[in-house]
């Protein structure tokens, strides 16, 4: 005897709730299976019940079934996999050090008559022995009261050592770098360069995260200091975090 309309009801609940339950935890990709088996269900497997005709799991010619993807074949011709695992993507970059190219970077600047310069970091050290050093941000106490003006105090010392350029760097944009040159007196001896996006500086790997700060300073720069004699690293005094104790002026002069 034929089930009856509710057996065919239930054992249809039955086998949707089944799907529908691995679809949403499953990795899910549809493949084709055999034209034989849109015209006859109980070919993918000979101990379905007779009833499932394809009329009854309302199968249409055209339709594809879906294959459950997991490491094992089912007894019914199924193929099932787990959800890919996903691996932790690092978008860290590797320290600058010693020995190493300058990244390249665009970086900007107001000149003497105030118009906004830009100049690309190979630009500025091509053939020249440079010092870089970089602070977390513009009027910040330790960055205004020690490193930039001691670099502005001792820059003649320096470029009397054969430095022919002295710029200090921050993730501030230009418009705060020269205010806060023009207030701590830095001239013509110490050049106020912008990286506003922080591209120089994630390109060195001294990225500063200090969101969790009350400050609001969100991404800067780690403080350092290195020389550089065509856009070839020959110092490099790298702080931890913002401290201040070996990226001064003077630590500069002493390997000069």
């Amino acid at each position: 005897p034929h089930p009856s309309p509710l057996s065919r009801f239930l054992w249809l609940s039955v086998l949707c709730c089944v799907c529908a339950s691995m679809a949403a935890s499953l990795h899910i990709t549809a493949t084709p299976l055999p034209s034989a088996c849109l015209s006859e269900p109980r070919k993918l497997h000979p101990k379905l019940p007779p009833f499932l005709t394809k009329r009854s799991v309302g199968l249409q010619s055209g339709t594809l079934p879906m294959r459950l993807r997991f490491p094992q074949r089912s007894s019914l011709g199924l193929t099932f996999r787990s959800p890919p695992a996903r691996s932790a993507l690092s978008t860290s970059t590797a320290t600058i050090a010693v020995g190493d190219k300058l990244p390249d970077a665009t970086l900007s600047y107001f000149d003497k008559e105030g118009t906004l310069q830009t100049v690309e970091v190979s630009a500025l050290t091509k053939g020249k022995k440079v010092v870089l050093f970089a602070v977390p941000g513009a009027f910040t106490p330790t960055c205004s009261q020690k490193h930039l003006p001691g670099f502005v105090e001792k820059a003649d010392e320096l470029k009397a050592k054969g430095v022919d350029t002295i710029a200090c760097i921050a993730v501030n944009d230009a418009f705060v770098m020269r205010a806060w040159g023009e207030g701590l007196g830095a001239g013509d001896k110490v050049l106020l360069l912008s990286d506003g996006n922080g591209h120089f500086t994630e390109a060195l790997g001294v990225k500063l995260d200090l969101s969790d700060k009350p400050a609001g300073l969100g991404v800067r720069s780690k403080r350092y200091s290195l020389l550089a004699e065509d856009g070839i690293v020959k110092v490099l005094n790298l702080e931890e975090g913002g401290s201040f104790t070996i990226s001064g002026a003077e630590d500069i002069l002493t390997v000069l």
